[in-house]
């Protein structure tokens, strides 16, 4: 059975930093897309950035590019969000997911076919201040 950990969220002034961290375990196979999620408070659920575990392409929202970077450790089970120039729009609570099914990397991308039904973690909250 799979499962996804996060940790490494806390409070920062905006500006700063934070890396999240996953721990993952129960996956059989070796090609599927990993990511990450957030969901603030009164909003939906939007995809911040991804990864194929395979060939390494990696997607992002536009409202991150620049500032986040995701990455994983191979043949590791760790997935990380280093987030660097905080904005107090980051706050959310986020959420580690991965792919139900062994797939592409064309399909990782946010809003992609690898979501339709996939692995949650528990979530872990960043709040930025101003």
């Amino acid at each position: 059975q799979v499962q996804l950990v996060e940790s490494g969220g806390g409070s920062v002034q905006a500006g700063g930093s934070l890396r999240l961290s996953c721990a993952v375990s129960g996956y059989i196979y070796r090609s599927y897309c990993m990511g990450w999620f957030r969901q603030a408070p009164g909003k939906e659920r939007e995809g911040v950035a991804t990864l194929h575990t395979r060939d390494g392409s990696t997607y992002y929202a536009d409202s991150v590019k620049g500032r986040f970077t995701i990455s994983r450790v191979n043949p590791g089970s760790t997935l990380y969000l280093q987030m660097d120039s905080l904005k107090p729009d980051d706050t959310a609570m986020y959420y580690c997911a991965g792919s139900q099914w062994r797939s592409s990397g064309a399909e990782c991308y946010i809003g992609g076919p690898a979501w339709d039904d996939n692995y949650w973690g528990q979530g872990t909250q960043v709040t930025v201040s101003s």
